[in-house]
């Protein structure tokens, strides 16, 4: 993969992801050099379990939800710190070979349709602690700055999609499905585009997680079991927000155990046969997306833990006009697609050049996104 940088010496950056899942941690060793980006390590850190209910308990107004959301920050900064160790140690680096981290954060909340100049987004992870536990510059904030400029903060990922993944001979599409689904059109001639097209895992694992006891449903092989209720999906798909054009963003603000239920009431139907539903959700609002607003494409990648469900990528081949591939076939693994792309961000920022394409989030200018913490 190849990024545009301004310098020719090899350098070090670690991106740190942790997504709508909230499953724990991607760490990530990215070698730079010239316009070369190549990944060369990786690790992930599960969250334990009193972390990831934490997390959901703070998506929802609460008392007291100032102090856990503090406390919260401090808890992922050692986590994070933690995934940075264990890395380093995998690989044999000292941290002062490292030149800087690009940390996401945990996103609790995502509000960028609040009119009136109120739109914010908030990510735990306390950058400051992070890099004093680590001894390694922390580049973080990188959605606030494209929310402060006008933008909606997300997707942040098509211009590293575009460095890393376009082709001047096919139209390619690239799509990630973590909690929430977003993806980048990359034409081959002419303007970038990307959004999120709506739920990715995260009603699905609810789902799973409140029938079975399972985070997760493995491979699909739970709903493959049941049946899709086409009167319910298409209920479901009527949700004015896969009608509205981009850009737009999304997050569990919208999509959550809560939503789905408002759309279930009216419907009597097995678990199962909602869990199989919930699958067809996810493929086809990403298909449609594709469909209206990525005419013309040639080939589709998918990347993010919904590439390890089997159910949803044959859904997903059988809504899709064009063959659906893994960005493991564009090289980089489908796990790690998305912290790579926080360590090319960080490099952006050290190097002062723009890490966003402004016409995907609505952002006014093209300014870096990330906010430094020195070592």
């Amino acid at each position: 993969m190849s990024a545009s940088t301004t310098s020719s010496s090899t350098r070090l950056f670690i991106g740190l992801m942790s997504g709508t899942s909230l499953d724990g941690v991607d760490a990530v060793v990215v070698s730079q050099s010239g316009e070369t980006c190549t990944q060369t390590g990786q690790h992930f850190l599960p969250y334990p379990d009193s972390v990831r209910q934490t997390l959901l308990a703070l998506h929802t107004p609460a008392h007291n939800e100032l102090h856990d959301a503090a406390i919260m920050a401090n808890t992922l900064a050692d986590l994070y710190a933690s995934a940075v160790h264990q890395l380093l140690d995998k690989y044999a680096l000292a941290a002062g070979s490292i030149t800087a981290i690009g940390c996401h954060g945990q996103t609790i909340r995502h509000c960028p349709e609040l009119a009136n100049g109120q739109a914010y987004t908030l990510q735990l992870g306390n950058h400051a602690r992070l890099a004093e536990l680590t001894g390694i510059t922390v580049i973080g904030d990188f959605r606030s700055r494209d929310i402060a400029a006008g933008g909606q903060g997300a997707p942040l990922v098509p211009a590293f999609h575009q460095a890393v993944f376009a082709s001047p001979d096919q139209h390619r599409v690239i799509i990630n499905i973590g909690g929430i689904a977003n993806l980048s059109d990359l034409p081959r001639h002419g303007t970038i585009a990307g959004f999120d097209s709506g739920p990715g895992n995260l009603l699905m694992d609810a789902w799973t997680q409140q029938h079975t006891g399972q985070t997760y449903d493995a491979g699909g092989a739970w709903a493959a079991s049941g049946e899709v209720n086409t009167a319910l999906l298409q209920s479901l798909l009527s949700d004015p927000y896969f009608s509205l054009p981009p850009p737009k963003s999304t997050g569990r603000d919208l999509f959550n155990s809560a939503w789905l239920a408002r759309y279930l009431h009216p419907f009597n139907d097995t678990p199962v046969n909602i869990a199989r539903t919930l699958v067809a959700l996810t493929a086809q609002s990403i298909a449609d997306a594709v469909t209206r607003y990525c005419a013309d494409v040639e080939e589709v990648y998918v990347c993010g833990g919904g590439a390890h469900n089997q159910l949803l990528l044959s859904d997903l081949r059988q809504r899709c006009a064009c063959p659906v591939q893994l960005t493991d076939a564009l090289g980089v693994g489908v796990d790690w697609v998305e912290a790579v792309a926080f360590a090319w961000l960080a490099q952006r920022t050290i190097d002062g050049l723009p890490g966003n394409i402004p016409a995907v989030t609505g952002a006014q200018d093209h300014r870096i996104l990330g906010a430094i913490y020195p070592k």
